[in-house]
């Protein structure tokens, strides 16, 4: 098994299309090399909703780890989402992936819970992935109301009986459950790491003892988000707190109703930034209408990215 345990601030990267939908290659690598770049990351995820992996191929997620690979592969791991409705095509993803030079994966619940899921199904499904592979993974925990979301005792079957189970990413949207896994799960014999992805309260999250976060908009904020990170560790709350008044607009923007938009928002913000061409997102999602494209920006001026604004527009 491998010895790589998923912790600290993992950005979820985006991935740029053309204008006829097909991914923008230089626009990716491009993107991958400023993210990868960012001080105090510890690894970045691909394939996963940031990248709108539910509109893309088995062979566009190969190529998206292939670049990946390629473009910053040999100075930080790579963590590949596993997204599929069945198991046995998750565990073929899971093989690609391992193949492909991956060093975890993320485990996206499948589709079909959403109608019911026992414990049963949960440990097959988990099971069957790490079968196919020996990286590490990571469950993503949803929210309960969901159906995609694991109780806490399947959780618990789950971290015992999985031995590659290695993190979650917690989207439970509940403090006082959030806050159990934190002392639950970390705290177990073999620990399982939660990596927080509630980013529209990261601070008041981190502050609860996370070993990490993985989030998207790591995309646009990933050295704000390291820097919070580690204020929170060294207890210098005055720092946090001032680092939390600058993601606050942002957040408050990304994370708006309705949620499917969130990554559609910030690809606008990269737009604007000058770190993206384009803002081209795949069907069913659509372009940002003019209010929306406003409060992207407005959220950005708010969040002290004037200057690189500024200079975006001069260019």
């Amino acid at each position: 098994m491998s010895a790589y345990v998923p912790h600290g601030v993992i950005p979820a990267v985006l991935l740029p299309f053309n204008t006829d939908l097909a991914i923008d290659e230089p626009s990716f690598r491009k993107h991958l090399r400023h993210v990868a770049g960012t001080p105090g990351i510890s690894a970045i995820t691909i394939n996963a909703h940031s990248t709108e992996v539910g509109s893309c191929t088995f062979d566009e997620q190969r190529r998206v780890l292939d670049i990946a690979r390629d473009e910053v592969g040999n100075r930080i791991p790579i963590i590949n989402g596993i997204w599929a409705d069945g198991s046995l095509e998750a565990a073929r993803i899971a093989r690609m992936a391992m193949e492909g030079g991956a060093s975890a994966l993320l485990v996206f619940p499948p589709g079909p819970f959403t109608l019911g899921q026992s414990p049963e199904m949960a440990l097959t499904h988990f099971k069957q992935v790490a079968s196919a592979t020996d990286l590490p993974l990571i469950a993503f925990q949803y929210p309960l109301s969901t159906g995609q979301g694991y109780p806490k005792d399947t959780l618990l079957r789950m971290c015992e009986e999985v031995p590659s189970l290695s993190a979650i990413k917690d989207w439970i949207g509940n403090v006082a459950h959030h806050e159990w896994h934190i002392r639950t799960l970390q705290h177990l014999a073999r620990p399982v790491n939660v990596l927080t992805t509630h980013s529209a309260w990261l601070f008041a999250s981190l502050v609860l003892g996370c070993n990490g976060l993985l989030s998207g908009s790591g995309s646009v904020i990933s050295d704000l988000q390291a820097q919070l990170f580690q204020a929170v560790r060294t207890n210098d709350l005055t720092e946090a707190r001032q680092l939390n008044e600058r993601i606050e607009p942002l957040a408050r923007c990304f994370y708006a109703e309705p949620w499917v938009n969130m990554h559609n928002r910030m690809k606008e913000a990269l737009v604007q930034l000058g770190r993206l061409p384009r803002a081209v997102v795949r069907p069913p999602l659509v372009k940002l209408d003019r209010v929306e494209v406003a409060r992207v920006r407005q959220a950005l001026m708010e969040s002290g990215f004037v200057d690189e604004m500024a200079k975006s527009s001069a260019a």
